[in-house]
């Protein structure tokens, strides 16, 4: 079995893993480790919960040398304000022992603070595209003495419409350092990148044996609408003691707040809500005390769904079935980490059926469909969203109504053509200008 010392890593760092518990690299790490190592460019495509952000900030902090300069050596974009706070303090419990200034900058806080700290030196920097571009064109953050890059998330990055900022990026960057991607997919967007701005990346992927899936119990209800699955919900909550800690799924910010609403109203102070609506601040709070265990469950969207490391997930429940089977599949990886068992549950509507047989598709694997407990009520109303939008009819001709109504024929008074005043409809004439006599008349008017 292979362990953390097998990798020779400096006493600082090895003392760190040891506090943090750590003894065994997993699957991604182990085979990264010495990619990264040998300074190659490298492409990592594993699933969420794997390790790797351990992956790429091992060697990384292995190799590190401190240098007396202001500038950041390594940088790392993450898609989310809330992985750029993960990731800072992975590299702050990594380099406890070592000296190595981290700083993590994104939107939606004043930039003038983030610029002072980047004026005040920083080694790693950490930071989402937007706010990682605003800086670079600000001269503010300078890419002079960077060695490494690392793009994590690199999908989502994409999926969230950060190609501009991360190509921009790039290009302000010196060609020679090493280019360090991450990815759970592999589409032609991201291959496209890679061809353009790496340098002959080295794949280290996964089987699928590596995926976390094996360790989830997925389970389903065939729910007709809405308002019957937070019925559903509510029992599962008040009937099953195990769901300790949740995290609840939908597909945008306005079914998240009418859950919440739904919520309150049963569990009072038992669940928070985020999504990108939300302040920083408040997000972060949320995060905070659902880690506390001072939260039952987190409803929120997608946004929670890739790189969070949030410990000890029971269950996962997609009360909006996602729309993208891929997406399926990194929210129910939420749990079922750190070889725990976890259980997904999805409540399906019939509108979300094919997105149901997608994902069992690109699983190899079908869900475990349950029948809804008789205790719970079928509602027949259906909220706003859920109703279907009548398509407008645009109607090209108007027809002509025979007898009375709205368009009968004018009458022959309104017929009339209004030609204007009498000027208009006779027009005067006017004699040629002659300038000569006019010229004359002005000289004598002046004399006068």
């Amino acid at each position: 079995m292979t362990t953390f010392e097998q990798f020779n890593l400096p006493k600082s760092l090895q003392k760190a893993i040891d506090e943090i518990g750590l003894t065994t690299p997993t699957p991604i790490q182990e085979r990264s480790f010495p990619v990264i190592m040998s300074g190659r460019d490298m492409m990592g495509i594993a699933q969420t919960g794997t390790g790797k952000t351990f992956a790429y900030l091992l060697p990384i902090l292995k190799q590190w040398k401190f240098t007396p300069t202001h500038t950041p050596k390594v940088v790392i974009i993450v898609p989310t304000r809330e992985l750029v706070v993960q990731v800072a303090e992975e590299v702050e419990k990594l380099s406890k022992y070592m000296s190595v200034r981290v700083l993590g900058v994104y939107g939606g806080v004043n930039i003038n603070t983030q610029k002072t700290s980047v004026y005040e030196g920083v080694d790693i920097l950490v930071a989402t595209p937007g706010r990682l571009m605003d800086l670079a064109l600000d001269n503010v953050v300078r890419f002079d003495e960077m060695q490494k890059l690392v793009i994590d998330e690199f999908d989502e990055i994409l999926n969230l419409g950060f190609r501009f900022q991360i190509t921009s990026i790039l290009s302000m960057m010196k060609p020679k350092r090493q280019n360090i991607l991450f990815s759970a997919t592999m589409t032609d967007e991201v291959d496209e990148l890679l061809d353009e701005y790496f340098d002959f990346p080295e794949e280290v992927s996964l089987a699928p044996s590596g995926t976390p899936l094996e360790k989830i119990r997925q389970i389903a209800y065939h729910v007709p609408n809405f308002l019957t699955k937070v019925n559903l919900l509510k029992h599962l909550l008040t009937e099953d003691d195990s769901l300790e800690r949740i995290l609840v799924f939908v597909n945008n910010k306005r079914v998240a707040d009418i859950l919440m609403e739904h919520l309150d109203e049963d569990f009072p102070g038992q669940f928070g809500v985020i999504h990108s609506n939300k302040s920083q601040n408040y997000r972060l709070n949320t995060m905070a005390e659902f880690q506390e265990g001072n939260l039952r469950g987190i409803v929120t969207t997608d946004i929670m769904a890739r790189g969070l490391d949030i410990s000890d997930i029971t269950h996962v429940i997609n009360m909006q079935f996602s729309e993208v089977p891929e997406q399926y599949i990194h929210r129910i990886g939420r749990t079922g980490r750190a070889d725990k068992e976890g259980i997904a549950i999805s409540l399906i509507d019939p509108k979300e059926e094919e997105f149901q047989v997608e994902s069992e598709l690109l699983m190899e694997k079908e869900l475990e469909i349950l029948e809804i407990p008789g205790s719970v009520t079928i509602e027949e109303k259906r909220l706003e969203f859920e109703k279907e939008k009548q398509k407008v009819k645009f109607l090209l001709k108007r027809t002509k109504l025979e007898g009375g109504g709205a368009f009968h024929d004018k009458s022959d008074k309104n017929k009339k053509v209004n030609l204007g005043g009498p000027g208009k409809r006779n027009p005067r004439k006017t004699k040629p200008r002659n300038r000569a006599v006019e010229k004359n008349r002005a000289a004598k008017r002046k004399k006068k």
